[in-house]
């Protein structure tokens, strides 16, 4: 009589049981970009509202719901977590910027949405807190005002420029010099209103505001170097 081999459920036989053991263990839930998102987002928080001297990897860390381990892993140190968290928000920016730069050709329309695009970044409150945090902190911590300024401040200027060149390759303007030309647009746009919350005399601008406002400042703006109409009374 033939002998029957009863398997118990579940089992597996030839090459199933390698496959199983390759997918034993916990699967990772989201990737290392998505790891490093997370955790920029704590860490502005918690530089914004701690100051950089009181800020620890492992409190990020706690905030970020990550392992101190997963954080050494994507990121080496504080300084270098600090200057990421900077360039990743500046990332976001530029890209934007870019994107409003190849949209139609109508300049009248698109300046005021490029402008809006810079006004949210230089006057989102965890920008404006950082940069508290940055004066309050730049006796102990020299090194993060100059990082600052040439990741966020330099590079949010050039990004304008780069805009306001390409319309002057589609002879939509005429400029001297675009750089100096963004750095006097970006200030128009934004130094009062910066100056007003960073001295905590009037809250942010409403959204309503700061589109009247990047209107009016882009029609000036044209009115001087539309091509066209530069060089009139």
């Amino acid at each position: 009589m033939a002998q029957t081999t009863i398997r118990k459920p579940g089992s597996a036989t030839g090459s199933q049981p390698a496959k199983a053991r390759r997918c034993r263990g916990r699967p990772q839930l989201r990737s290392d970009e998505q790891t490093r998102d997370v955790i920029f987002e704590a860490a502005r928080r918690q530089f914004a509202t701690s100051g950089f001297g009181a800020t620890s990897m492992e409190s990020v860390a706690r905030l970020a719901g990550v392992s101190t381990k997963t954080l050494y892993r994507l990121v080496p140190d504080k300084q270098a977590l600090f200057e990421a968290t900077v360039t990743d928000r500046l990332d976001r920016f530029v890209s934007v910027v870019s994107l409003r730069a190849c949209e139609g050709g109508d300049i009248e329309a698109a300046l005021p949405d490029a402008l809006l695009a810079c006004a949210d970044l230089v006057l989102d409150p965890e920008v404006i807190a950082l940069q508290r945090m940055i004066l309050a902190d730049s006796d102990k911590f020299p090194d993060i005002p100059e990082m600052f300024y040439i990741k966020a401040m330099r590079r949010s200027v050039a990004a304008l420029a780069e805009w306001l060149l390409v319309q002057q390759k589609r002879s939509l303007i005429i400029l001297d010099d675009v750089e100096a030309a963004a750095g006097m647009l970006l200030g128009m746009l934004v130094f009062q209103p910066q100056r007003d919350v960073m001295f905590g005399h009037k809250p942010p601008p409403t959204r309503s505001e700061l589109e009247l406002r990047a209107k009016t400042c882009s029609a000036l703006f044209l009115r001087g170097c539309r091509r066209g109409t530069a060089g009139q009374a």
